[in-house]
């Protein structure tokens, strides 16, 4: 039976919409089942306390279990290795970190290329560390700090929370500019960095605020900087690291990835969510106290600020000769 012309071409143009229907109908429904934030870090780190508090936001919003999973190993490249191969369903996403930046780098060999295969979806956080040290050490300021370690080249230690983590970077980018030699000593995450600190098993750490705030407040630590440019709203007495070191600046960052292919509907669902749950006083307030500065992107505008990103810490990491340890 032959059809009409006009018969004909509304049935096919019916067709053709069909799948672009089926794609709504499939994000509308998301999330129908609990979904997955793999975290490169252990529990109890800055980064698993900020994946935590926008799993929660997202709980909340959703009406679906946001459910934070440690993946420890290699500098947070297990985790993003795990999402990278995860369904484009939105039920696996990543928190993404500057570890990943670096990670492109500092890796002479990745399952993965981390631009090309993690979709960006929301940014969370800019956050500054501060720079510490044990109560017990003779420096009181960044630049008694500084002077001690220049006369005693190579004898200090300076913990980290892995290699290619933003304590390391941050404490790598000092040693640079500082020009003062001092051995790296990596640890899985910043709790056993900081318990070494505690004892006087290492020297100093480029700590997370949110990891180390309690310790200072406690007077267990000693801060000597901050290491943005301006003070932080947590630590209003602690100057910047750069009044010491002319032109220092350093901040992580923290977002939320999806598997490449992650239909753009999912991506625009998830940071709507998030941007909302960060422009809530609430959660702006909870980050403020741990050291955190609210970060509100598009996902196209998180995705260039990513690649920004890797082609900055590639210099550092080039510079420095890094290599993981």
């Amino acid at each position: 039976m032959k059809l009409p012309r006009r018969q004909f071409l509304h049935l096919a143009a019916g067709a053709a919409v069909l799948p672009m229907v089926s794609r709504i109908a499939r994000a509308q429904a998301y999330p129908s089942r609990p979904v997955r934030i793999l975290v490169g870090f252990d529990a109890g780190s800055a980064p698993d306390i900020l994946a935590r508090l926008i799993g929660q936001q997202l709980s909340d919003r959703f009406g679906q279990p946001f459910i934070i999973e440690n993946r420890l190993g290699a500098g947070s490249n297990i985790a993003t290795e795990a999402v990278v191969k995860a369904p484009a369903d939105g039920y696996t996403i990543l928190l993404v970190s500057l570890a990943n930046a670096v990670n492109t780098t500092l890796f002479d060999k990745l399952n993965y290329n981390f631009v090309r295969d993690i979709s960006p979806v929301a940014a969370i956080s800019r956050d500054p560390n501060v720079m510490v040290v044990n109560p017990s050490f003779p420096s009181k300021t960044a630049g008694d700090f500084i002077a001690y370690a220049k006369a005693r080249p190579g004898q200090l230690s300076m913990a980290s929370a892995g290699s290619g983590s933003s304590p390391h970077m941050a404490g790598e980018l000092f040693k640079y500019m500082a020009s003062v030699d001092m051995t790296h000593v990596p640890y899985r995450g910043s709790p056993p960095a900081i318990t070494d600190l505690l004892s006087g098993q290492v020297h100093v750490y480029f700590a997370p605020i949110s990891a180390s705030l309690e310790y200072m407040k406690a007077g267990k630590l000693r801060a000597l900087a901050v290491t943005t440019t301006s003070r932080a709203d947590s630590l209003p007495d602690i100057p910047p690291l750069g009044d010491y070191v002319q032109g220092y600046e350093f901040s992580a960052f923290y977002g939320i990835g999806a598997p490449r292919d992650t239909s753009a509907e999912i991506v625009a669902q998830l940071n709507k969510e998030i941007n909302a749950g960060l422009n809530d006083p609430k959660l702006k307030a909870r980050l403020a106290d741990l050291g955190s500065i609210a970060f509100s992107v598009s996902p196209s505008e998180f995705g260039q600020f990513i690649s920004t990103e890797t082609e900055k810490w590639a210099k550092v990491v080039r510079a420095a000769h890094l290599k993981p340890e």
